[in-house]
């Protein structure tokens, strides 16, 4: 089983995910520095500390709205599409799962009955946010 998928169309990064049982030692992130949202796993042994710290303020210009989605419980499918709105292909996330959704759309039906934990750039720009569509293979 592939423990990262990067889901991506045209040189365009679509979304990363993250399977449960991914496991790697020390820190790696799968993002470049250049996206608005990074995502990143650490894996540290007992008494590692991390010193305290504070983020400075900086000033950020955000683009598209980057969603993160921990699977807490339960199955789903998502299914991605390019930006022209064009069906790309679909994946099952279960629980554990983590997904950084970069760019295109997005469509997800729960298999299960799910939990999900969103995270993701703010403050929240209501319809202007969002541009939803109904796929031409309304079937997925």
């Amino acid at each position: 089983m592939n423990y990262i998928e990067r889901i991506s169309t045209d040189n365009i990064d679509i979304a990363i995910i993250i399977r449960s049982d991914f496991k790697s030692e020390g820190i790696e992130f799968f993002t470049p520095n250049t996206f608005s949202q990074q995502i990143g796993y650490m894996n540290r042994p007992l008494g590692y500390k991390i010193d305290p710290h504070i983020h400075k303020p900086v000033l950020r210009e955000v683009e598209y709205t980057n969603e993160v989605l921990f699977i807490k419980t339960g199955k789903l499918r998502v299914d991605f599409f390019c930006e022209e709105k064009k069906y790309l292909k679909s994946t099952i996330l279960e629980q554990g799962d983590v997904i950084l959704l970069i760019r295109g759309g997005h469509g997800f039906e729960m298999l299960e009955e799910t939990e999900i934990i969103e995270v993701k750039q703010g403050p929240y720009a209501g319809d202007m946010d969002k541009l939803r569509f109904i796929p031409a293979n309304s079937n997925l």
